[in-house]
């Protein structure tokens, strides 16, 4: 459930080093909570995701373990732990509660996600 690439509005969230690394925070960007993640594995990248956890259904992806099975890189929901894919926001133990993704991309030291 990827949300349009081809993004002509991006946001400043905060700065790459607002975020420490492999965390999470949450961000409100047109009235919707989207957790935004810093993974440092050999480099710096970020990800966006719906903030909202179907499963337990609270706010609160931002604060869960990142981590990954496999191949994938996920974050663990604080409250029942299902995994969510960062890049795909697939719920691995349940499918039918993913959740939506956002483009991200860093610039200038900047964490920008796409709307």
């Amino acid at each position: 459930m990827h949300r349009d690439i081809q993004t002509d509005k991006w946001v400043a969230v905060c700065n790459l080093e607002d975020i420490v690394p492999n965390t999470g925070v949450c961000a409100l960007l047109n009235d919707e909570q989207v957790a935004v993640f810093h993974v440092d594995d050999g480099g710096p990248r970020v990800f966006a995701i719906d903030n909202y956890d179907p499963n337990s259904e609270a706010s609160v992806l931002s604060r869960g373990l990142v981590g990954s099975l496999g191949e994938r890189i996920v974050v663990a929901s604080p409250i029942y732990k299902q995994h969510f894919d960062l890049q795909t926001g697939e719920c691995l133990e349940a499918p039918e509660h993913s959740v939506g993704t956002y483009p991200t991309r860093i610039d200038g030291g900047k964490v920008w996600v796409g709307l």
